[in-house]
């Protein structure tokens, strides 16, 4: 019996959570999603980025993450992500985080259709099994289109699944590579349907090109006791048949180099089926964007020049080119570099950082006001209004018109 009690938290634990109730804090909206595709309302769960040093510019666009069994890991990567983007240093970029609700877990999540391959799965819930290609037709013609309309995004979408959502993340990378940029795929059930999934994406894995795409793959401790990673694979009971099959992907895709896939895994021996999903988000997001990161120095800050701009400037430069479009420091960093450097009297250094945020982002009043104000510092009273007056031209503000009236009135 307790080989089948194994077998039962990697399909049908529902991953629930209670929801919060407190409305002091808000880390996110609850929004609905009608999809005449499935035919049925979907619950999103979605988190903008809004740092502590403000993302001034309504256009400020970020990347897409995508986040199965959204009811459970929401509130932990989106706590995840803020921290990783605070302190004006961010390691990764911000992204929007889009969580997934489930109504039907088994459906949507599992690649192919079975007719009974456990004895947990019975008849009834075998046979609405195999939801998977629906479910991308639901992403791709319905959810994509609604977030993008919605909200300001770039063209860069993540997927993070666990378990059967890890088994779609396979599949997703597999058969629907096209769909999205990163994959992060957290303990998969790859033993699904006898490990015949398994076996068609290792011959597709050998077969196709994956350039640009990235895969992060993490494996949790499931090991029966007495049984050790070195020597799993030669074990044949039921007990072992889940590691076993993500040790299999593993090894094949690390075997077969050839196809350009941006790859790495990782066997997190202190961690179980349940207690993997945050560590490995965290791994995932860290080796997909080890080039993001600005390592500012004491040098940076105490430098008279405009050297750490350009510093800044070629850093985000070189992330686009990696990102694959245009990626700018957000208007807040820049904005508050810009007011520290007006503060202790370096001016070239302020005007370059003020310049740079209008040259990322012409449509935000508040990149003309703080220039306006660079303008008020050296004494530049004509270029002050100048200024002054674009940012009123795109959105009025009365600290903006006080300002501006005033020096018109000298």
């Amino acid at each position: 019996m307790k080989k089948v009690q194994v077998i039962i938290l990697f399909i049908l634990f529902p991953f629930v959570i209670k929801a919060q109730t407190d409305n002091r804090i808000t880390i996110g909206t609850i929004e609905h999603l009608t999809s005449k595709i499935l035919n049925e309302d979907r619950e999103l769960r979605i988190y903008v980025p809004n740092s502590d040093l403000g993302t001034i510019s309504s256009n400020q666009k970020y990347p897409v993450l995508y986040l199965l069994d959204g009811e459970a890991h929401f509130n932990s990567v989106v706590g995840m992500m803020q921290q990783l983007c605070n302190n004006g240093n961010t390691v990764v970029p911000e992204m929007i985080i889009v969580g997934i609700v489930n109504t039907d877990r088994m459906r949507d999540l599992s690649p192919t259709h079975i007719k009974e391959d456990l004895p947990v799965i019975d008849s009834i819930t075998a046979k609405n099994t195999g939801g998977n290609e629906k479910f991308f037709e639901f992403m791709q013609q319905e959810l994509f289109p609604y977030i993008e309309n919605k909200y300001k995004t770039e063209p860069f979408r993540m997927l993070i699944g666990h378990s059967l959502g890890g088994l779609t993340v396979i599949n997703a990378l597999v058969n629907y590579t096209q769909l999205f940029n990163a994959y992060i795929s957290i303990d998969p059930s790859m033993w699904w349907d006898h490990e015949q999934f398994l076996n068609d994406c290792k011959t597709k894995l050998i077969q196709k090109k994956f350039n640009n795409v990235n895969l992060y793959l993490g494996i949790a401790n499931t090991l029966e006791s007495g049984m050790k990673i070195e020597t799993v694979t030669k074990d044949k009971t039921q007990g072992s048949r889940h590691i076993r099959s993500i040790l299999a992907l593993d090894n094949h895709i690390k075997n077969n180099p050839k196809n350009q896939l941006h790859y790495k895994s990782k066997y997190y021996k202190e961690d179980t089926h349940n207690s993997a999903p945050l560590i490995t988000t965290y791994d995932a997001v860290r080796f997909f964007f080890d080039f993001y990161k600005l390592n500012i120095t004491m040098v940076d800050f105490t430098d008279n020049g405009i050297a750490f701009p350009i510093k800044m400037e070629k850093h985000f430069e070189n992330v686009s080119k990696k990102m694959g479009y245009k990626v700018a420091p957000t208007e807040g960093l820049v904005n508050n570099y810009g007011y520290k450097a007006l503060e202790k009297k370096k001016m070239d250094q302020a005007e370059y950082f003020f310049k740079m945020n209008v040259k990322n982002y012409p449509d935000s009043a508040n990149v003309y006001d703080s220039y306006g104000d660079y303008f008020l510092e050296i004494g530049d009273k004509p270029n002050a209004i100048l200024n002054f007056k674009k940012a009123l031209s795109i959105a009025e503000n009365s600290e903006t018109r006080q300002k501006f009236e005033n020096l018109q009135k000298q």
